[in-house]
């Protein structure tokens, strides 16, 4: 394995953060709420069902111990019912036929068949042979899966295990700051990188009273200031987290090494900026409110 030295100081953070859209950006697709209609899923069950399959039926407690940021009544609205339509396999199936729609969509047939997916696929697939499964659930889960035959989807499945492995860490870091679901989510939004509230509010099941306590409880730690943005103890602890969260997910890009890890960000960087380009993602969620 390659010695942590080698690489430069986040290099494996800012390598994750161009893998993941090209994983996320099904979650914002037509593609993926077609294909779990046409397995009697709806709505927001989409999400929950069709990110939690690899752990099979699993009921609210456990997506909402393994998603953190979603209120627990939200996915109980959802969980276990929308099990009653389908199974974990035909998830499966049909969110990986709803990631190759979309990546066709938003890419286009001839970037997915390039050299420079293939090349991509092979240096992610390998940095995921540097992942652990013990004590991350959701990446444990997918690992189980198998690899992907297309370089596009089997390049989507490396992003995939990499992205939980990463946010399985991410949690143990927001439990040791003490920071509950929605104290994560309003300190990320005052750090200029989370969605709005507005987003928050729309998508993770919290009220705008739950919201205005939780910045309240901020402010009496000394996090949050009067105008809602970090203040110095704040914006250190942010800064905390994610030197936590680099340092459990330092082995898959240790195990890559510095050039691979320095190409696959370079790739993988180009392939993001292509799908935000294409509009992947709803800039409403990320806008300055």
């Amino acid at each position: 394995m390659t010695s942590s030295s080698a690489l430069p100081d986040r290099a494996g953070r800012h390598c994750h953060n161009v893998l993941n859209p090209f994983h996320s950006a099904h979650y914002f697709a037509p593609e993926l709420g077609a294909e779990m209609a046409g397995l009697g899923v709806n709505g927001r069950a989409g999400y929950f069902v069709s990110r939690s399959a690899p752990m099979g039926v699993v009921g609210p407690g456990t997506v909402a111990a393994t998603f953190y940021s979603f209120k627990y009544e939200l996915i109980a609205e959802h969980l276990p019912q929308a099990w009653r339509s389908t199974t974990p396999q035909a998830v499966l199936e049909a969110r990986l036929r709803a990631a190759d729609a979309t990546l066709h969509r938003l890419l286009g047939a001839e970037a997915l068949e390039s050299p420079e997916m293939a090349e991509a696929a092979k240096l992610a697939l390998r940095a995921t042979e540097g992942c652990t499964r013990h004590a991350r659930p959701l990446y444990a889960a997918h690992a189980d899966l198998p690899v992907p035959d297309a370089p596009h989807l089997a390049y989507w499945h490396a992003a995939t295990l990499l992205r939980e492995h990463r946010g399985d860490g991410h949690l143990v870091a927001l439990l040791d700051a003490e920071l509950d679901p929605l104290e994560a989510l309003v300190t990320h939004t005052a750090s200029g990188r989370g969605m709005n509230y507005r987003g928050i509010l729309a998508t993770r099941g919290w009220s705008q009273e739950e919201l205005t306590a939780a910045q309240e409880r901020l402010r009496e730690r000394g996090l949050l200031g009067g105008a809602d943005e970090l203040t110095e103890a704040g914006a250190t602890l942010r800064k905390d987290l994610e030197r936590t969260t680099d340092r459990l997910d330092r082995a898959p890009y240790e195990h890559l090494g510095a050039a691979g890890v320095a190409r696959l960000t370079e790739l993988a960087g180009a392939f993001a900026a292509r799908l935000m380009e294409a509009g992947a993602f709803p800039a409403s969620l990320f806008d300055k409110e």
